[in-house]
């Protein structure tokens, strides 16, 4: 059964389940797989392909930070893209293009080549997440909610695997070959799934929003460019002054683009999905989920080496602690979410983080650091397998009829909250006297930010059973 909400079909509460669904939902969880191995391997071997390709660490850091950048850049835009085309238009397109790009990049011979394709992975990885997340929802009908909080579990797994697998081929190979793995895994999603993905209904074409795109645009990368050059200014004064000039362009930038957005009903962020019906506090609590989860992940073993002077490799092994914690608990908050709802799933899962935060800030009272740390990151691992499946289902039951683009802009929000994280803590550490002390403080400002968010998180509706 499906009804017309603002001229497109959506999926009823009664909608019946389709044939091959799991067989679906395992072809768009091996992409997610791909997808959040990818934006982790590389991280490895960023010292490298410096000495590689004869560059300094921090344009080699650009692989990463681009990849980030072509992803929240379209995030916004994949679910328009997807409801227009199709989400398995879509979804197959984008899976193409990311596996060609990543055999583009493993033959890549120069730095700004190699950037130049990581950004336009991240373009067809800000298509593809929302568009799987659409045709997830699509093939469960009535049990997409549990669907698409089991979906949620899949990134830890990536993030477990990136790393192992990174330094493994890194170990018996080259970094070349860190992007080749990708390649065999795409080709096998974009067979079976070109079988068994069912395509969605479409939405009826709509005028493309020109000046809300390059508003969009002009504000995400001047951000991004104030957060990368003043975080490693370091006292330099032209760099200084170019942040803060990107910054005055993200404040001007933003405010038009708010302005633009509450004028036009068909903007490409409409209005009502960025602070209508409760989903104003929806996307701050993931822009500082995004600091939590992403940013923390990216600086622990950072923070460990210089607070603790832990090895790379026990620092760099403390994040497994998270990710299984995550896995684990992912499942009990899917069986969770119908009897109890999102808000108190939510409200716990925050906790558990905060609390998870505030153990790594705090000096180790007797064990180990490495077991100290290890502790705070299981923590902290729980709490986001509490709090991912409750955030992702509160903000699209909020509005039911725009699935792929509330998860296209909660991506987004996660991602801006994950480089804002990582640019603050690193800039912290680097320009301290005592770089440990530092990232304590970064850390246990963040687990205050997130504090002040559970006191709100409570006028979030609630919603038990089915959707």
């Amino acid at each position: 059964m499906s009804e017309t909400i603002r001229g497109r079909p959506v999926e009823t509460r009664g909608a019946e389940p389709l044939p091959r669904r799991h067989l679906a939902f395992t072809v768009v969880a091996l992409t997610l797989l791909m997808f959040a191995q990818d934006q982790t391997a590389i991280a490895t071997a960023l010292t490298t392909v410096s000495a590689d390709l004869g560059t300094d660490l921090a344009w080699a850091g650009w692989i990463v930070t681009a990849f980030a950048i072509g992803q929240i850049l379209t995030l916004p835009l994949g679910g328009q893209v997807a409801d227009r085309f199709g989400r398995r238009r879509a979804f197959l397109t984008s899976v193409a293009a990311f596996t060609v790009l990543a055999l583009l990049c493993a033959v890549a011979t120069g730095i700004g080549q190699l950037i130049a394709l990581r950004f336009l992975q991240g373009v067809a990885g800000g298509i593809m997440m929302p568009a799987a997340s659409g045709i997830v929802a699509h093939h469960y009908g009535r049990d997409r909610d549990r669907a698409l909080a089991l979906f949620t579990s899949i990134f830890p797994i990536g993030s477990i695997l990136g790393p192992v697998v990174g330094g493994l081929v890194l170990t018996v190979w080259s970094w070349h070959a860190i992007f080749l793995v990708n390649v065999p895994l795409g080709v096998a999603a974009l067979v079976v799934g070109a079988l068994v993905v069912r395509e969605t209904p479409r939405g009826e074409p709509v005028r493309v929003d020109v000046r809300g795109i390059a508003l969009l645009v002009l504000t995400l990368v001047s951000a991004m460019v104030a957060i990368t050059t003043l975080g490693a200014s370091s006292g330099d004064t032209a760099a200084t002054v170019a942040g803060a000039t990107a910054l005055v362009v993200t404040v001007v930038g933003g405010f038009a683009f708010a302005r633009h957005s509450r004028s036009r009903a068909d903007a490409v962020v409409p209005w009502r999905l960025i602070a209508g019906r409760g989903l104003g506090l929806m996307n701050a609590t993931n822009v500082l989920f995004g600091a939590a989860v992403i940013g923390f992940s990216a600086t622990l073993p950072l923070y460990a080496q210089v607070r603790y002077g832990l090895a790379p490799l026990a620092a760099g092994a403390l994040l497994t602690g998270r990710a299984l914690g995550t896995i684990a608990v992912s499942w009990v908050s899917v069986v969770l979410l119908r009897r109890t709802g999102h808000r108190p799933l939510l409200i716990a899962g925050l906790g558990l983080i905060v609390l998870g935060l505030l153990l790594a800030a705090a000096p180790s009272p007797g064990p180990a650091p490495e077991l100290w740390l290890l502790i705070a990151s299981v923590v902290l691992g729980l709490g986001m397998g509490l709090t991912g499946p409750a955030a992702n289902n509160a903000g699209m039951h909020l509005v039911p009829g725009d699935v792929t683009a509330v998860t296209g802009l909660r991506i987004m929000f996660r991602q801006v909250g994950g480089i804002t994280a990582i640019s603050a803590t690193t800039a912290a550490i680097a320009a301290a006297e005592d770089p440990g002390t530092a990232g304590a403080v970064a850390i246990a400002v963040l687990a205050a930010l997130l504090a002040c968010v559970i006191v709100f998180a409570a006028r979030i509706p609630n919603h038990r059973g089915r959707w």
